[in-house]
Formats: C-alpha cells, structure tokens, sequence
C-alpha cells in the first residue's frame, strides 16, 4: 500500500490509542495524530502518514534524509510535531528549509536520530541506571539529557529546551518514533 502526503501547514489533533490489542492478541501500535502506524512501514512512510508531523516530513526531504531514514536502521526518532516546529521563532522554519542552509537544517534534525532502536522501557531503564538523567548520543552530534518524570520521559538539549515524549514507541520497520512537542536544537555556538 502506499500512502502519499500533501504537505500542509496545518497542525491536527493527537490522539493517542495505548493499550488496544488486535483480535488475535497482539498489541496495536499507537495511533499517531489519528493515524495508524504500521510496523511493517519504515520511519519516512509512517511520518509521511502522519498528520502532525507534515513539517518534519518536509524538512527530512529539504535535507535530502529521506533515503537514510528509510534504510536499514535501527533508528530511534525523536519525531517533533507540526506544532513544535510552528513554536520555534517566526520565520525560522521557512529560513531552515531554504537550499542555502541545508547543513544547518541537516544538523537539527540528525540530533533527532539515536542509531539504535531504543523503546521507552529501555530509555527509562538507563535513566534509573543513571541516576535520574542519562545522555543520549545523537547520529548529528548533540548529546541530548533524558529524565523520566511524573510518566514521562522528557529530553534536554543542548540549549536548555525541554522536549516531553507525547507518544512512545511506535514501531517501525526499521526502528520507532517517539512523538515529542519541542524541537530540540544542537549548542548555539
């Protein structure tokens, strides 16, 4: 099957189904933004289906990612919504996806990638290991800080911004996503 994608700038609502089971028993992945995710589609073909994440499907092709996030993997994405882009400071979005600063557009979005598939179980295991805070090495550089607080896992980057996972392992083909509402940023220098 294969799903196409008009990229808009509108944001929809999430909607999150956990806990739902299929008739034979097995666990259904979460629905991202009323979305069904499948796990036998890759990282790029699920976003490209979900409607909160149209932003982040235009800056991975900008940034000519689309064929590295549809490879092998595993990857674990950090996969920040429309709303999260539309949060940053105006303009700086469009800024981002002009040809001219495609390597800055490139670096911000790799710090979204681990190269591994790490489910939210595992990330709050290394937290508790950690004690309270463990760094997440990213594919683009930064070193991202993650803590687990009232049920949920939350990330620090390297400017101080706090991204909160909204949805958690949604599994993918080639790794999972996790939803998060803040776009996280590699060190300002």
């Amino acid at each position: 099957m294969t799903f196409t994608k008009t990229l808009t700038a509108a944001a929809a609502i999430m909607s999150i189904t956990a806990g739902a089971a299929f008739a034979d028993g097995h666990a259904m992945n979460p629905t991202v933004g009323g979305a069904e995710m499948s796990t036998e589609m890759n990282i790029v073909e699920n976003a490209m289906n979900s409607p909160i994440h149209t932003t982040l499907v235009a800056a991975v092709v900008a940034a000519d990612l689309a064929e590295t996030l549809s490879g092998e993997g595993p990857f674990t994405v950090f996969a920040p919504t429309d709303d999260a882009f539309a949060a940053l400071p105006e303009g700086a979005v469009e800024d981002l996806l002009k040809p001219e600063n495609k390597d800055r557009l490139t670096q911000i979005l790799t710090c979204h990638v681990v190269a591994a598939d790490a489910m939210s179980d595992a990330i709050q295991g290394m937290i508790a290991d950690d004690n309270g805070k463990h760094p997440v090495p990213t594919v683009g550089g930064c070193t991202l800080q993650a803590t687990y607080t009232d049920g949920m896992i939350m990330l620090e980057d390297e400017q101080g911004r706090i991204a909160t996972v909204t949805v958690a392992d949604v599994k993918q083909s080639n790794g999972v996503i996790h939803v998060i509402d803040t776009v996280l940023l590699p060190s300002a220098s």
